[in-house]
């Protein structure tokens, strides 16, 4: 990555072309949304959600999580209709259209829906029709991965891997593995990757951030993954950094709830350069806007903080996240054009433009 002297000005971030490939369905709500669906049915918030928020929340520990998994389940509580869903769907695509995105993968266990919602396959049904639509209404590219739950039975998973295989080409572009990455046997949910992987669609699992680079291994070796969700501890051991790359493994980074979560002090600790310079793709992503509170555009913007990240290489930030998703060549290859645009274009409180993407 190239190093600028004067990061004082800058291009804005929300006109950088970007792609979205680590949001959780829920977590994309927004936060008034939650306020007024909750009021609208009774639904008692704890005040973590509301005069709190964004909550306070560190997942070092088994308390930690599930305090963090507890509120998110508060979340999941206020969705009861089908507008509700379309609702989210919606908000979450114009809020990326606002943060620049080009395009969204949204990451959902519809196993956690089911049965408020007619069952997996009808909520699956519901949230493709929905993603669509949004995307029709916004101009936004967006997709759907179905992920399972790893505190869940693998076998589980293997449902959920043969409903996204239905639905591979048809909405569906990726099977994740999501939850307390500490909790259950990775290598056990190998089987429902390897269905996966025979329909062709993207492995995402999460690994590498609650645990070490061992794991990071361990998912790289049992799961195959196409893009790892975070893996920013894989700078811990050289080896498995190398490896990483030489799989070419992009990286789905989330500083916001790295820091959160308490698996990074600051920003300036998250290993955003390492990782870069070791030959790997890092896509930035939100995560849980809902209970991070920062969205996409917020992740450049820390970084380009705390780091003294220069635009060019914000640039290759958003280029790598492009090249890391599922959208079709011809958006990858308009994104890549006008990510270079912005870059060519003089930031402000600047007269010379810098073009060394």
């Amino acid at each position: 990555m190239t190093r600028r002297d004067d990061t004082t000005h800058g291009r804005t971030i929300t006109e950088l072309p970007k792609a979205h490939l680590h949001l959780h369905f829920t977590g994309s709500m927004r936060h008034g949304t939650l306020l007024e669906l909750a009021e609208r049915d009774g639904i008692h918030l704890p005040a973590a959600l509301t005069d709190e928020w964004p909550p306070q929340l560190v997942a070092t520990d088994e308390k930690g999580w599930f305090r963090f998994q507890r509120l998110y389940d508060v979340a999941r509580s206020v969705l009861r209709t089908e507008d509700d869903v379309r609702r989210l769907v919606l908000e979450a695509a114009e809020d990326d259209v606002r943060d620049g995105c080009v395009w969204t993968e949204i990451q959902v266990d519809p196993s956690g829906y089911g049965a408020r919602f007619g069952g997996i396959t009808a909520f699956t049904d519901l949230v493709i029709d929905a993603v669509r639509d949004a995307s029709e209404r916004t101009g936004l590219g967006m997709t759907t991965i179905v992920a399972a739950n790893r505190t869940r039975h693998p076998l589980d998973a293997r449902t959920l891997a043969r409903l996204a295989a239905q639905y591979a080409g048809r909405g569906v572009t990726g099977f994740g593995l999501s939850n307390d990455e500490r909790r259950g046997d990775t290598d056990a949910f190998a089987h429902a990757f390897g269905i996966a992987e025979r329909a062709g669609l993207a492995l995402v699992p999460h690994g590498g951030e609650l645990r070490g680079p061992a794991h990071v291994k361990t998912c790289l070796d049992h799961l195959h993954p196409t893009r790892l969700g975070h893996g920013v501890r894989s700078v811990e051991d050289p080896a498995v950094l190398d490896e990483v790359a030489r799989r070419g493994v992009a990286l789905e980074v989330c500083p916001t709830s790295n820091v959160a979560l308490g698996v990074y002090g600051t920003f300036d600790e998250v290993p955003v350069r390492q990782l870069v310079a070791a030959g790997v793709d890092v896509a930035l992503g939100a995560d849980d806007p809902l209970l991070f509170g920062s969205r996409l555009a917020g992740q450049y913007n820390v970084l380009r903080a705390a780091q003294d990240l220069s635009d060019a290489e914000l640039a290759q930030l958003a280029e790598m996240s492009v090249r890391a998703s599922c959208a079709p060549d011809h958006l990858k290859a308009s994104a890549r054009s006008a990510i270079g645009d912005w870059l060519a274009t003089t930031p402000v409180g600047s007269g010379t433009p810098v073009t060394d993407l």
